[in-house]
């Protein structure tokens, strides 16, 4: 099963994105998602670790975006793929057998790829512009319905990209499983508490996905 909320982290620094995972499992978060960007290996590899920490004492699942083998070393509950060169078959050969992958997409095609390859979960998005200036196009609640009505999965669909509160209902309405979050909870983590209420979302009540 996973979580209807997710939480990708943010900071300036290694040590803002922990102490911004700290606040967020301290707030009750259920799954984390480490997104280091423009880092050594060396330094993800040292964040990784310290974020494993923070989360298995909350018993927070913990996935890393984008590198598989820091996502084994540190055992992760699995890794998050955003990068559209990226397959998920050969990303599961650096992973542990139980580890997850989940993947980002912005278009049908991109979702029946990742469906093809069997991703436990996907991101759909972004809903608006965010913070990151992505250069996607921006998908929407039109853009949202317009992909559920076309694919028929039991495969977890998270909207993303500048999800606030007042959106929920209405994302949830486009027939998608969840949401990835960043920004507004990084600004104010009181907000999982009111995720989580609009959500319904909780430890027993979560997705179900099939395993590959």
């Amino acid at each position: 099963m996973i979580p209807k909320l997710h939480y990708i982290s943010q900071g300036n620094t290694p040590k803002q994105h922990l102490e911004n995972i700290q606040k967020a499992c301290t707030s009750g978060i259920e799954l984390v998602q480490l997104s280091l960007d423009s880092t050594s290996q060396k330094k993800l590899l040292n964040c990784a670790q310290q974020a494993r920490e923070i989360t298995s004492h909350f018993q927070t699942r913990l996935f890393i975006t984008d590198h598989s083998k820091i996502a084994k070393a540190v055992k992760a509950d699995g890794v998050h793929i955003t990068k559209a060169d990226s397959c998920p078959t050969k990303t599961s050969t650096n992973l542990y057998s139980w580890q997850l992958i989940g993947g980002t997409a912005n278009t049908i095609q991109d979702c029946e790829k990742l469906l093809d390859k069997q991703v436990n979960y996907m991101y759909l998005g972004p809903f608006k512009a965010t913070t990151k200036g992505v250069n996607l196009p921006i998908l929407g609640l039109n853009g949202f319905t317009a992909i559920t009505d076309i694919l028929k999965t039991g495969t977890p669909i998270m909207g993303h990209g500048g999800i606030i509160t007042q959106d929920v209902k209405a994302i949830l309405e486009t027939g998608l499983s969840g949401i990835a979050v960043s920004d507004a909870i990084t600004s104010d983590f009181n907000t999982i508490k009111i995720f989580h209420e609009l959500l319904k979302s909780s430890s027993t009540a979560e997705q179900r996905y099939s395993m590959p």
